[in-house]
């Protein structure tokens, strides 16, 4: 067992009951968990992508950039070979749910009819359509749950981010929004969701390969005039907690490290997490979802470390109250969408989440 598991949670549980800002976090298919910490709780926001530090950012103007900056954090490392080694106590966390699962069902069926209209009318081709669940604690154990999310989604970001000014975050996204090492730049277009039932080898709807296109070839379009693109791989299935998805691979060279911040601004939000055309998708989510996103399918990781940015968007994720968690799910809306199937897969995604608690 590694000696230095313990003493690594540890400070982790510490930093959180002293109220100073932390995020820990595994990159997918690694071993090597990080630990930032603030040595002091300020909130220092994002104003420059030359900045070095990681970054906290929210799907619209609903919340503040945040960045753990380098040269004002401390960094940690705990290589997890085993997850044996985490050992997650069950008995610490319990859970139950008052929350109206009729209201919510009906309440996102009507928004998804608002949003076909609005595709039937020709101003979207697809647009991202989200609810938040509550869930209330009888006890609530941060640690405990974070390595359960760290044992159950090795394929994901998995990260815990806590700020007393902001609050505390958790999440295991599956979708990388960039990676850039030096000028090599990689990103992916993801779309379309189905259960996993024991095998990758499944095929896809229309709905999904048609949402899936839309996806990369807007990705493709919208970058071109910054990055020399060298590969597009053909669209192939991933399994991301007790999901599917489609993903398709983008490779390419950066023209310039100056258009960085361009770049990141082009790509977020994305159409897996807004939709098509943007503008249009973005003003329709903000006028008919009937909460704020905040940071949920924002953005987050490392900014210009060891000379390479590595962000995420943030899916499958929660927010964390003292006695209850926000749980934030949606789904891709394009032409051939039923409603019903689309409240569906909200809550097999609601699933990731639910299944650490």
């Amino acid at each position: 067992m590694n000696k230095e598991v313990f003493p690594f949670f540890n400070r982790i549980a510490e930093l959180y009951s002293n109220k100073l800002p932390f995020v820990v976090y595994r990159k997918p298919n690694e071993e090597l968990v990080s630990l930032i910490t603030q040595n002091e709780p300020i909130v220092y926001e994002l104003t420059n992508f030359k900045e070095s530090g990681f970054v906290f950012v929210p799907f619209h103007n609903t919340g503040k950039k945040v960045i753990f900056p380098i040269e004002k954090s401390s960094l940690f490392h705990s290589k997890i070979s085993q997850y044996d080694d985490l050992f997650i106590n069950e008995k610490q966390l319990k859970y139950k749910s008052g929350f109206n699962f009729d209201l919510a069902k009906q309440s996102h069926i009507e928004l998804v009819g608002k949003g076909l209209h609005f595709i039937q009318n020709s101003k979207a081709k697809k647009i991202v359509l989200s609810r938040e669940e509550v869930i209330e604690f009888s006890h609530f154990n941060m640690v405990n749950t974070y390595k359960k999310m760290l044992k159950n989604y090795p394929n994901a970001f998995v990260y815990c981010w806590f700020h007393p000014e902001i609050g505390l975050w958790m999440g295991a996204t599956p979708e990388r929004l960039i990676n850039l090492k030096q000028q090599a730049f990689k990103t992916m277009a993801l779309a379309g969701t189905q259960p996993f039932l024991g095998t990758t080898q499944v095929e896809w709807k229309e709905k999904e390969k048609q949402e899936q296109q839309f996806v990369t070839d807007y990705i493709v379009e919208k970058i071109k005039d910054k990055i020399d693109i060298q590969k597009i791989s053909e669209p192939y299935t991933v399994k991301a907690g007790n999901l599917l998805h489609l993903r398709t691979d983008i490779f390419g060279e950066l023209h310039n490290s100056d258009l960085l911040e361009d770049l990141i601004n082009t790509l977020h939000p994305t159409p897996a997490v807004c939709g098509l055309p943007k503008d249009n998708a973005l003003q329709f989510i903000l006028q008919n979802e009937n909460y704020k996103r905040t940071y949920y399918s924002g953005y987050l990781g490392e900014l210009n470390m060891k000379d390479a940015t590595q962000l995420f968007v943030n899916l499958r994720c929660m927010q964390l109250f003292k006695n209850e968690a926000k749980i934030f799910v949606g789904g891709g809306i394009t032409l051939n969408s039923i409603p019903e199937n689309e409240y569906e897969e909200t809550v097999s995604k609601s699933m990731v989440m639910k299944s650490v608690f």
